[in-house]
């Protein structure tokens, strides 16, 4: 008798657990076959107008158009990007509050002291929307013709050899300090409150060179009043396809890139997850969107959710590593 309820017991138990099973999976289907059932915000931390903005808003609209939902973009600038980064980070896990956001993701822990977020932990990566690298450029009144006299004169006499950045932390600022260090060079760096300042003071003379994204630097470019001497990519853009790229132009193995990327605050579904990522794809690379990011020297990626975040964490060891050799204080 004993054994017989024995057996009983262990029937049920593996019943329970059958079930509970299938439940998991019928909820877990049925979460992602419902979704969304609201509208979508998707949180962009600058302001409307820049590359981040216009992109979000290109993917609200095919999300919107995939979904039948709404999905719209808020604003969330300010303070760096941590503003609107933290918002979403502490947002509920719900799939209905995205993140859309560069690279300042990984640099702002690396650079300032109270940042209430960690850009590993606390967010769930949907995809890597595009890269996009800067563009080296120094005043075209300058006798430098190319990077390889830059680094000499550099080797020479740092002291007055300045470069200008968007700010500190930017990209352009890291892209420099990591090609400062790659190069084995020191020089001064002036920090800017954004781009337009920063290359103004570059036509205007007050500074040497600074690495700036295409979208600002190619009608300067164009009217010749800046000299591009290299692109931080790993291949050439195909506006300047004469210039090339700073290995090729003698820095080995130096690659750095502005990014864009989709994201969820950590703890959202997995089938949600995958439901973003499977549109994000078909948008990321749609006719309009590649487009629009060519217009930026911007190359689309849609990778996926394990892709985007193994390269987060590559992106933030990349950066803190920079960082240390260039002795950048947190803030």
């Amino acid at each position: 008798m004993a054994h017989y309820y024995k057996f009983s017991l262990l029937k049920i138990l593996y019943t329970l657990i059958l079930f509970q099973g299938f439940f998991a999976f019928s909820m877990s289907a049925s979460i992602a076959q419902n979704y969304p059932l609201k509208p979508v915000k998707i949180v962009v931390p600058s302001a409307p107008g820049g590359g981040t903005d216009i992109i979000a808003r290109m993917l609200a609209k095919s999300f919107t158009q995939a979904f039948g939902q709404s999905f719209y973009v808020e604003n969330k600038p300010g303070a760096g990007n941590l503003i609107g980064i933290e918002a979403v980070a502490h947002a509920p896990a719900d799939g209905y509050t995205l993140l859309f956001v560069p690279s300042p993701l990984v640099l702002n822990p690396i650079l300032y002291k109270k940042v209430n977020y960690d850009p590993i932990k606390d967010f769930a990566p949907i995809s890597l929307a595009a890269t996009a690298p800067n563009i080296f450029v120094i005043n075209s009144s300058s006798k430098i013709n190319n990077v390889k006299e830059w680094i000499s004169l550099a080797k020479q006499n740092s002291a007055s050899m300045s470069y200008a950045s968007a700010g500190i932390g930017t990209s352009p600022h890291m892209s420099m300090e990591l090609f400062n260090y790659m190069a084995g060079i020191q020089t001064l760096h002036i920090p800017y409150k954004g781009t337009t300042p920063a290359v103004t003071d570059l036509l205007g003379g007050q500074v040497n060179a600074m690495f700036s994204n295409a979208l600002t630097a190619m009608p300067h470019i164009q009217s010749g009043k800046l000299r591009a001497l290299a692109v931080s990519g790993s291949k050439r853009l195909n506006t300047l396809p004469n210039i090339p790229t700073v290995i090729e132009a003698g820095v080995p193995n130096y690659v750095s890139l502005q990014w864009y990327g989709l994201l969820a605050p950590a703890g959202t579904p997995k089938e949600i997850i995958q439901t973003i990522y499977i549109e994000a794809v078909k948008a990321i690379h749609s006719k309009e969107i590649r487009e629009k990011l060519a217009s930026e020297g911007a190359d689309p990626v849609g990778s996926s959710p394990a892709e985007f975040s193994n390269f987060i964490q590559s992106d933030y060891q990349k950066w803190a590593d920079v960082a240390k050799r260039a002795r950048i204080e947190p803030q």
